[in-house]
């Protein structure tokens, strides 16, 4: 099955791999480091999915809040 989500910005890919494993490792989930997630609890890759949205949504926001104040 094909990915229908694709990155708007392709380079930040690693930065985002790198975000995931750092709340999976806040959150207590021990990810494979090969890239297999059949063995994650929906509800744990759930915690790291919506863990990153809050995350880039907060910087997203302080982002616009500066820009505001020019």
């Amino acid at each position: 099955m094909a990915r229908s989500n694709s990155l708007v910005v392709p380079q930040c890919a690693h930065a985002l791999e790198r975000m995931k494993f750092e709340i999976a490792q806040e959150l207590g989930i021990q990810l494979s480091q090969d890239g297999y997630y059949g063995n994650l609890l929906t509800r744990e890759a759930g915690s790291i999915g919506g863990q990153i949205t809050r995350r880039l949504v907060q910087m997203a926001e302080q982002q616009l809040a500066g820009h505001a104040g020019r």
